[in-house]
Parts: C-alpha cells; structure tokens; sequence
C-alpha cells in the first residue's frame, strides 16, 4: 500500500513539473492556456502531492518526537554539552 502512494506522489509531482513546464514555453503561443497549465501545476504539487506525501511518510511515527518541548530541550543540550566535552 505505501509503494502504491509512493509512486502516486511521484505521477503527480511529474505530471505538475510538466505541466507547469509545458505552460512556460507554451506561453508565447496561448498566454490564457500556459496560465491555466501553470496554475494546474502548481495545485497539484501543493494540495495533491504534499499533503499525500506527508501522509505517507509520518504514517507510524511518533508527533511528540518531532515537537520541541522541555523534554526534548534537555535532551539536545545534553548532547550539545557531552559532544563540547569530548572536543
């Protein structure tokens, strides 16, 4: 299931890169047509392919390791010293 939406994140962030790159160089030909085509591009990698992607790749992970708070604090100080110690 995860390689499915893995390569579903990858067709869609192709299929945006080429649409948006179709719509520069279309732009002297149809300016309103390149506009659309751009526009299309960059939806889907921003409300398509990032939120599908985020998804996939926090599945199973823990928020509360990613967050920073006093716990979290005191550890990276206490790593920040011990690796000042061993200089």
């Amino acid at each position: 299931m995860k390689r499915a939406l893995r390569y579903l994140v990858l067709l869609i962030v192709l299929a945006s890169l080429g649409s948006i790159i179709y719509g520069f160089n279309a732009m002297a030909q149809n300016e309103t047509l390149a506009n659309q085509c751009i526009g299309f591009g960059v939806v889907g990698l921003f409300l398509l392919a990032m939120p599908l992607f985020l998804v996939t790749e926090s599945r199973g992970k823990k928020m509360q390791d990613y967050m920073l708070n006093e716990e979290n604090i005191r550890k990276m100080q206490g790593k920040q010293q011990k690796a000042s110690e061993n200089q």
